[in-house]
């Protein structure tokens, strides 16, 4: 199986060195967005480390994707300003405005990723989100269907 040469140059990067394989999984997904079965099976295939460990690590730590994520990244924090703020009300219209219900957290069309945070440290704007790199604050779920339609 042959990957683009970030992927192997990320590899080399890493290879051999004690305690590198997250930062090797970290750049992988910088690459390709996501840690597929095919790239893991490429990085076990190339570094050595046994697929089984490899899985492990990318389904144990939350930051680890395994599935294709959308075009914008919502982050909707669950920390103590933003719980007692009812940021779960937030949570379920952003759910209801995107369709995605039970374990999906991507909108079909790829437009949409959305993830539960535990803190953005912005509690004076509690309850609050961020998509990509932009910040909302001292939301209600009657502005999410404006912030929303600013990323279509």
């Amino acid at each position: 199986m042959k990957y683009k040469t970030g992927i192997d140059i990320a590899i080399n990067k890493f290879i051999g060195k004690k305690g590198a394989l997250i930062p090797l999984l970290q750049n992988v997904q910088d690459i390709e967005g996501y840690l597929s079965k095919e790239v893991m099976s490429y990085v076990s295939e190339k570094t050595g480390i046994k697929l089984a460990h490899i899985y492990g690590v990318a389904t144990f730590y939350t930051m680890f994707r395994l599935k294709p994520r959308g075009r914008h990244i919502i982050r909707v924090c669950k920390g103590t300003a933003c719980h007692v703020s009812d940021a779960n009300s937030i949570m379920n219209e952003i759910n209801n405005q995107l369709d995605l219900s039970g374990e999906e957290d991507t909108t079909k069309d790829g437009k949409f990723t959305v993830m539960p945070v535990a803190c953005l440290g912005c509690c004076s704007l509690a309850p609050v989100i961020m998509i990509d790199d932009s910040t909302h604050g001292k939301l209600t779920p009657d502005s999410i269907g404006k912030i929303l339609k600013r990323f279509e």
